[in-house]
């Protein structure tokens, strides 16, 4: 068979770009944020993951700014050879002390990170054992690993304690969950998590990627449970909170400097630019000195949820700023993005293989940015698609739910 043979078949997209409600890469023409322009129309933006809005904060802007001024704008180089600079020692160290651990290390993407840690760490005749619900970047360092990977069902501790049992007690182990997780907008258990990853011998890396800037005064999932001390790796972003590009793994001294030494993710790719670290650090000066973003990014939070409960949506298992509207529904999921670009609001549908099966999703997240006023024009958009959609109960209103 040709290999080109699939690249043929390959139709699905065509079709949904034909009849006019394609919804993936879609170019935003303008964005300051939290209002964007998509297709000549204006719309409140609630499907970014830039929890805080720092990639508008004047701080970061010029940080970058000046660090372009002084290096350019890229390393050309791996951190291995000539693309270390003092930005990225700097970053590595203050990345450590903001969520409490040794040290930790900075890669070009929040991507590479998970791929370059996991692959790096399980080798052969270890095992990797992961949430069900997991990124995909997750899933992907442990098929370029050499170990094994077993699955859990989602935010399921008897799950992972019977699939610990099942593995020989003297195996290398490492459980590796999300903090929240990014459709359901859920918080993994991880105090149970830990207590059985001690049971059986295991260690426990936790992906931080939408908790950190969110919970615990941003500082995470490990630090919201008290547990900082307990999980052996955090893993974090800086495309959500942090207003950059890039990621980090953050531990032990020992298992930082063993990761430096073996990630081929970190090794042979071409390091963070400068632009990129500094706006970072700026984030991250602003996160430590100014907690009020946070605070103003749950009072959003909790104010369109509670629009959204009483509009008659079903927001799934959410617990934080991500709120899914479950639609479970592939067709109807696209037709109200589309129909929501109308009413002057994005959102991001999520349907398989992004979702379960029957799981399909519009997935909305919001700022500290956010106004009350584009807050409530998302749920007047909301209420009208969701009637004309039927995807709310026709006797419910914001007036009169």
């Amino acid at each position: 068979m040709d290999l080109f043979e699939k690249t043929r078949t390959f139709t699905r997209a065509k079709e949904a770009i034909e009849m006019g409600v394609y919804p993936y890469f879609q170019p935003l023409s303008d964005s300051e944020g939290t209002m964007a322009i998509f297709k000549g129309h204006e719309v409140v933006m609630i499907g970014s993951n830039n929890y805080l809005g720092l990639t508008t904060h004047p701080k970061v802007r010029q940080a970058a700014i000046d660090a372009i001024e002084k290096f350019g704008t890229s390393c050309t180089g791996s951190r291995f050879l000539n693309g270390t600079l003092e930005f990225h020692l700097e970053l590595d160290r203050r990345l450590a002390k903001f969520v409490g651990k040794e040290a930790a290390l900075v890669f070009s993407t929040g991507y590479q990170t998970n791929v370059g840690t996991i692959s790096a760490l399980v080798q052969k005749g270890d095992f990797v054992i992961i949430d069900k619900d997991d990124h995909a970047s997750i899933v992907d360092g442990c098929m370029l690993s050499r170990g094994e990977m077993r699955r859990f069902n989602h935010n399921d501790p008897d799950s992972l304690d019977k699939a610990l049992s099942r593995i020989p007690e003297d195996a290398g182990k490492l459980v590796v969950v999300d903090g929240v997780y990014s459709m359901g907008g859920d918080i993994a258990p991880l105090p149970t998590l830990v207590e059985i990853c001690k049971r059986y011998g295991a260690r426990i890396m936790v992906d931080d990627a939408h908790s950190l800037g969110v919970l615990a005064d941003g500082r995470g999932t490990a630090a919201h449970f008290g547990l900082t001390d307990e999980v052996d790796l955090i893993m974090g972003t800086f495309s959500k909170s942090f207003a950059s590009i890039g990621g980090f793994i953050a531990g032990s001294e020992q298992a930082i400097h063993y990761i430096q030494h073996n990630a081929r993710s970190l090794l042979f790719s071409a390091s963070l630019p400068a632009p990129q670290a500094a706006a970072v650090l700026a984030a991250l000066d602003v996160i430590e000195s100014e907690p009020e973003h946070v605070q103003r990014l749950w009072d959003n939070a909790e104010y369109m949820r509670a629009g959204l409960h009483r509009l008659g949506y079903d927001t799934g298992p959410s617990q934080t700023p991500v709120i899914p509207l479950m639609i479970r529904d592939e067709y109807r999921t696209v037709l109200a993005w589309h129909a929501l670009v109308e009413e002057g609001v994005y959102t991001n549908p999520v349907v398989p293989p992004g979702v379960p099966a029957n799981s399909s999703l519009l997935r909305t997240s919001y700022m500290a940015t956010h106004t009350k006023d584009q807050l409530d024009i998302a749920l007047r958009g909301l209420e009208v698609v969701g009637h004309n959609l039927d995807l709310i109960p026709q006797t419910t209103s914001l007036e009169t739910a």
